[in-house]
């Protein structure tokens, strides 16, 4: 990175800082440090919700996928809109007015103290060891480029983000927000159209896509129905849906973002907004990385897109068979570029014999250069053990460093690094608040003042930084970023959502019957994705329905006490 690079990045961050602990001087009780004294408009809640889902893995690691593994992911974001719409015409009300902090509340006054415990026990493991990844995913890009130890950047990149946390609360981090998605926005809209620019003179964006459908990476929508398959309509339709819902509605994070809205109207335009803005722009940062899978198909592709690694295989004992590959490699990038040559001028001529010999062939050399990058993170893994072999998370990075102008590169940079620090603050700031109201205030300490709260709020931020920072540390043998913390969200949510539609919608089940089905079926949800039983996505539904379930057959078969 040149200086211009340093400084647009150094700017930009600073602005942000500066700007959120600005605008949100003023947070001196519990209500306003955690709720901003629910005084936001939609368009902030809108924004900030928006904000806490897009972290730095989806800016990160989702290109990768779009240039590995085409446009298909985009439909495990197809059940977001219904999930908004159900939220909004069920939770949102019934949290405004209780008036609650955090979630869980609501759970001791139709069930028992046991449940809520239980429920903001399991929020507290799924959300710190998530935001654990999303401090991961920027430290890549630090450790990448100036070639610092990944361990250090973790500290250094989970601790930054304390510094308007901690001083200005949840209005501070929804004041960043607004700043955050105005960069992003603007910044992938240019790095899009500056990939198509960067294409030959005769390829256009519509050329570009037609090239990437006949390799295979147009694939957005599969109709088949597969339990097995991760993405397809319906596991986007249903399996998206139940874990949205349960994200958006039961994960403190996105909760306390909506909670700010200054009436149960903007909460709910801004759930809304959300819902009609995030597929889009999903669709967009994946298409960024087609673009970039299209690009690679007229210029050459580097081997292993992690350049440390390779850099360090060149100078190990196994360089020369590094070297070899490296000469395949090239030889099949050169046939492959033909092929696509080939494929242009039958598109151009609506020659579909042309078409079908040329897509034959750029996708037998796909494969052929799959097994040679097999090869290569063999060898990397031999060279270096501990290695980060994954190589989805740096394609879109690699991109940016050796092709983008000056300038770009840092704002790029920027991008990644607001929207980790914007899904991190929120993070930490839903961690602190339900320790405080869930575990601390109802449980260790109950008559403390408004101020000792709004302390212990403050302390309980920097503990969990502390702990996600210590999670980051093991996370590099977890490959796609995107993929691994959904993974996880879905080991989890479920669950927690099968406590919420028993709370809401089956009075006739008590609090005794809860706690155990809720046991029972994350043990049975953690069973199958060990066994791998299903794609991750089916694991939110069979959550759900598990603990409805076991539930309902609790309340009837376990004796009734006094």
């Amino acid at each position: 990175m040149s200086i211009l690079d340093w400084s647009v990045l150094g700017l930009t961050l600073l602005v942000i800082m500066v700007y959120g602990i600005v605008r949100s001087r003023g947070s001196r009780s519990m209500d306003d440090y955690l709720l901003a004294g629910q005084s936001l408009p939609w368009y902030h809640v809108g924004l900030s919700v928006m904000a806490t889902q897009a972290s730095a893995i989806t800016f990160l690691s989702a290109p990768g996928q779009g240039f590995a593994d085409g446009m298909r992911f985009v439909q495990f974001y197809f059940g977001l809109p219904l999930a908004m719409v159900v939220l909004s015409v069920t939770f949102v009300p019934i949290f405004h007015k209780l008036k609650v902090f955090t979630a869980y509340e609501f759970l001791e006054d139709r069930f028992d103290t046991r449940v809520r415990t239980l429920t903001a026990a399991l929020f507290l493991l799924q959300r710190g060891l998530s935001t654990g990844l999303s401090i991961y995913a920027p430290a890549i890009i630090l450790s990448t480029i100036l070639g610092w130890n990944i361990y250090w950047t973790n500290v250094l990149m989970g601790g930054i983000v304390l510094i308007y946390t901690v001083t200005g609360g949840t209005k501070a981090i929804s004041y960043t927000h607004l700043q955050q998605m105005a960069i992003v926005t603007f910044a992938m809209g240019l790095a899009g159209y500056l990939t198509v620019k960067l294409l030959p003179e005769s390829v256009g964006f519509v050329d570009a896509l037609r090239i990437a459908g006949k390799a295979g990476r147009m694939n957005l929508i599969d109709f088949k129905f597969d339990p097995n398959s991760r993405y397809n309509i319906w596991s986007g339709l249903i399996g998206g849906f139940f874990l949205q819902l349960s994200y958006f509605g039961t994960d403190q994070s996105q909760v306390g973002r909506y909670l700010t809205g200054e009436t149960i109207g903007q909460s709910r335009l801004g759930l809304l907004m959300n819902g009609l803005l995030k597929v889009p722009m999903q669709f967009l940062i994946l298409l960024v990385g087609v673009l970039v899978f299209v690009f690679y198909q007229y210029h050459p592709s580097p081997t292993f897109f992690n350049k440390q690694e390779t850099d360090q295989l060149k100078q190990s004992q196994y360089a020369r068979e590094y070297q070899v590959a490296e000469i395949k490699h090239q030889n099949l990038t050169a046939q492959r570029q033909r092929a696509v040559i080939d494929m242009q001028a039958a598109l151009q001529t609506n020659n579909e014999a042309g078409q079908e010999t040329a897509g034959t062939t750029i996708r037998a050399t796909d494969e052929a250069l799959k097994a040679v990058k097999s090869d290569v993170t063999k060898l990397i893994q031999k060279n270096n053990p501990a290695a980060d072999t994954n190589d989805v998370n740096y394609v879109f990075l690699r991109f940016v460093l050796d092709y983008l102008p000056h300038g770009l590169i840092g704002l790029l940079i920027a991008v990644i690094f607001s929207a980790s620090m914007g899904s991190i603050a929120a993070a930490y700031n839903s961690l602190a608040s339900t320790t405080i109201i869930d575990v601390y205030k109802r449980l260790i300490r109950s008559d403390g003042s408004d101020l000792h709260y709004l302390h212990a709020s403050r302390w309980a931020t920097i503990g969990w930084s502390i702990f996600c920072i210590i999670v980051a540390q093991f996370a590099t043998q977890l490959g796609s970023m995107i993929e691994a913390v959904n993974i996880l969200g879905s080991l989890f949510y479920g669950v927690v959502l099968g406590v919420f539609v028993v709370a809401f919608y089956i009075k006739s089940i008590g609090g005794r019957a809860t706690f155990w089905a809720t046991i029972l079926a994350e043990a049975l949800v953690i069973l199958s994705w060990y066994s791998d039983l299903m794609a991750f996505l089916w694991l939110n539904v069979i959550g759900c329905l598990l603990v409805v379930g076991i539930a309902w057959v609790l309340q009837r078969t376990l004796p009734r006490r006094g």
